[in-house]
C-alpha cells in the first residue's frame, strides 16, 4: 500500500507539475501582452465564476460525493451494477448542467453584477460590459469541465491517475495559443482569452473519452430514479457548501477586489496562481490520491491500512509544504518578477503582487492540511462536517475582509483567506480527534519539530545571504531564471540536508 500511494501521488504531482508549469507560461503570456488593469480584471471575473461553479460541480463537491460512491459499488456490486450508477448519475449531471449554463448566458450581466458589483458602479460602464460579454463564453466551460471531472473520478477509480492529471495542460495550451494567434483575428483582442476558455473546455473532455472506452465505463444517457441518486443528493448539498469554502473565499475577495483600484483582480489573480502550484503538487495531489485509497479501504473496513494511508499523507505534506511555504512568502517579489514583470506588466503590478502573494503564501499549509482532512471525512461518506468547518471559515473570512481591507487593501483580502483557511484546519482536525476518527501520533509530531528546525535554517540562509532584489529588477529573463533557480536549489538543499542531520531517511516513508 505504502508504495502503491506514494507512486500514485508522484504521478498525479508529476502531470500536475506540467500542468502548472504550462499555467505559469500562459500567465506570462496574458500578463506581458495584456498587463494587470480594467481589461483583464474583466476577463479574470469571467473566467474565475465559471471556476468557482466548476469545484462545486466537477472536481469539488460533486467528485468528492461521487468517488466514495461508485468506489463502494465497483466493491460491492457486479459490472453492470456499476457502468448503471454511472449511467444514472453522468444523465443527471448533465440535466442539471445545461439548465445552470442556459441561464447563466441568458442572465450574464446579472451575475457579472452578483459576483462583481464594483464594476458596475464604475463610472465606465465598459468594464462591466465586457465582462458580461466574456461570460457568455467562458461559463459553458462550466459543462464541459464537470463532465471531464465525472470522467477522471471514473479513471481514478480504476487506478488511473494519470490521465486526468495531464488534462488540465490541455486548457493551459489553448489559452497560451488563444492569446498570441486568435487575439490577432479580433476587434477586442482580450477576447480571445474567453475563446481560449471554451476551446480547452473541449479539448479536455475529448482528451478523456478513448480512456474510458478502454475500460469500457463511457457514460450513457439513462433517464429515471436510481437510488445512489438519491445518496449523491445527500452527500453532495452540504459538500456544495463544505468542500468549496476556499473557492467561496477567493469570490468574496474578488468581490470585494472589483471595488478597489484597476488591478486589483489581477494582482489577486496572478498571486493566487503562484499559490496554487504547490498546493496542487502537494495538496491537491495528494487529496487525489487518498480520497480514491481512503474510500476503497472503508468500503472493505481495512482500518490499518486506512490510518496508514493519512499518516503517509500528512508526513508527505509536512515534509513538501513548510518549505513551499516559507518559500512563497520569503521570495514572493523574485518569483512575480522573475515570471510576470514584463510587456505590460509593470514593476508596481510586480510588487502589489508580491504582497498579496506574501499573505496567501503564508496559509499554503493550511490549504493543504484541509484538502487532506476534509478527503478523510468525504471518504467515510461525511459531507456535514466540513460543512461545519467551513461555516466558521466563509465568515470569518467575510468579516477579516470587511476589516483588513479598511486598512490593507487588496494584500488585507489575501491576509483574510490565509487566516480563515487556518480555522478551517483546525475546526476540521478537532472533529477527526472529537469522533476517534484521527489523531496525530508521536511520530507525526517527531517529523514536525525536525521540518520546523530544518525551515528555520532554511530561513536564515534566504534571509541574510540570498536577499538582492535589485539584481532581478535589472536583468534578463533568462538571468532572472537563473538566479531563482539557484536561490531555490541551494534553499532546498540546506532544507533537506538539515532533515538527513536530523536523521530523517526517506526510506523511512
Amino acid at each position: 500500500m505504502s508504495k502503491s500511494f506514494i507512486r500514485s501521488s508522484s504521478i498525479v504531482s508529476a502531470m500536475t507539475f506540467v500542468s502548472r508549469i504550462l499555467g505559469l507560461v500562459r500567465d506570462f503570456v496574458i500578463a506581458r501582452l495584456f498587463g494587470a488593469n480594467e481589461l483583464t480584471d474583466a476577463f479574470l471575473v469571467a473566467f474565475r465564476i465559471p471556476n468557482f461553479f466548476r469545484r462545486l460541480f466537477a472536481e469539488g463537491a460533486f467528485s468528492q460525493a461521487f468517488l466514495p460512491i461508485l468506489a463502494e459499488t465497483k466493491a460491492n456490486q457486479n459490472d453492470q451494477e456499476v457502468q448503471l450508477v454511472i449511467n444514472h448519475i453522468a444523465t443527471k449531471l448533465l440535466s442539471v448542467l445545461m439548465i445552470v449554463t442556459l441561464i447563466a448566458v441568458i442572465l450574464a450581466p446579472l451575475v457579472i453584477f452578483i459576483f462583481a458589483w464594483g464594476f458596475y458602479f464604475k463610472d465606465d460602464s465598459s468594464q462591466f460590459h465586457l465582462a458580461s460579454e466574456m461570460l457568455r463564453i467562458t461559463f459553458p466551460y462550466l459543462l464541459l469541465i464537470s463532465l471531464t471531472a465525472l470522467s477522471g473520478s471514473i479513471l481514478n477509480t480504476y487506478d488511473n491517475f494519470t490521465v486526468p492529471a495531464f488534462t488540465p495542460v490541455l486548457l493551459n495550451i489553448a489559452l497560451i495559443l488563444s492569446a498570441i494567434y486568435l487575439s490577432q483575428f479580433l476587434n477586442n483582442p482580450i477576447m480571445a482569452l474567453a475563446w481560449g476558455v471554451l476551446i480547452g473546455g473541449v479539448l479536455q473532455l475529448a482528451f478523456q473519452v478513448p480512456f474510458l472506452r478502454r475500460i469500457k465505463k463511457l457514460p450513457k444517457l439513462k433517464f429515471g430514479h436510481h437510488k445512489t441518486l438519491v445518496t449523491l443528493k445527500k452527500r453532495m448539498l452540504p459538500a456544495l457548501f463544505g468542500v468549496s469554502v476556499s473557492q467561496i473565499n477567493l469570490l468574496v475577495d474578488t468581490m470585494i477586489a472589483s471595488t478597489l483600484i484597476a488591478g486589483s483582480v489581477s494582482w489577486l489573480y496572478y498571486s493566487d496562481r503562484l499559490l496554487e502550484l504547490p498546493l496542487a503538487l502537494i495538496g491537491i495531489a495528494l487529496a487525489t490520491v487518498a480520497l480514491a485509497k481512503l474510500s476503497n479501504f472503508y468500503a472493505l473496513k481495512d482500518t490499518k491500512n486506512f490510518i496508514s494511508t493519512i499518516n503517509k499523507a500528512l508526513f508527505i505534506a509536512i515534509i513538501l509544504g513548510f518549505p513551499a511555504c516559507l518559500g512563497l512568502v520569503l521570495y514572493s517579489k523574485e518569483l512575480i518578477i522573475t515570471l510576470f514583470q514584463y510587456g505590460e506588466f509593470d514593476i508596481n503590478s510586480a510588487i502589489n503582487t508580491s504582497y498579496s502573494l506574501q499573505a496567501y503564501g503564508s496559509g499554503l499549509m493550511a490549504f493543504i492540511a484541509i484538502k487532506i482532512l476534509a478527503s478523510i471525512f468525504l471518504s467515510r461518506g461525511d459531507t456535514k462536517t466540513p460543512v461545519k468547518a467551513g461555516i466558521v471559515a466563509m465568515i470569518s473570512n467575510i468579516i477579516l475582509n470587511l476589516i483588513l481591507v479598511q486598512f490593507f487593501g487588496h494584500i488585507g483580502l489575501a491576509a483574510a483567506t490565509s487566516i480563515s483557511a487556518l480555522l478551517n484546519a483546525l475546526i476540521l482536525y478537532f472533529y477527526l480527534n472529537k469522533q476517534s476518527i484521527y489523531k496525530f501520533d508521536n511520530a507525526l509530531y517527531k517529523m514536525l519539530f525536525k521540518v520546523v528546525f530544518a525551515v528555520i535554517i532554511m530561513s536564515i540562509y534566504i534571509l541574510f545571504y540570498d536577499s538582492n532584489i535589485e539584481s532581478y529588477i535589472d536583468s534578463t529573463l533568462i538571468e532572472r531564471c537563473g538566479l531563482l533557480f539557484k536561490s531555490i536549489v541551494i534553499s532546498a538543499s540546506i532544507y533537506f540536508l538539515s532533515l538527513y542531520i536530523l536523521g530523517l531517511r526517506f526510506k523511512d516513508l
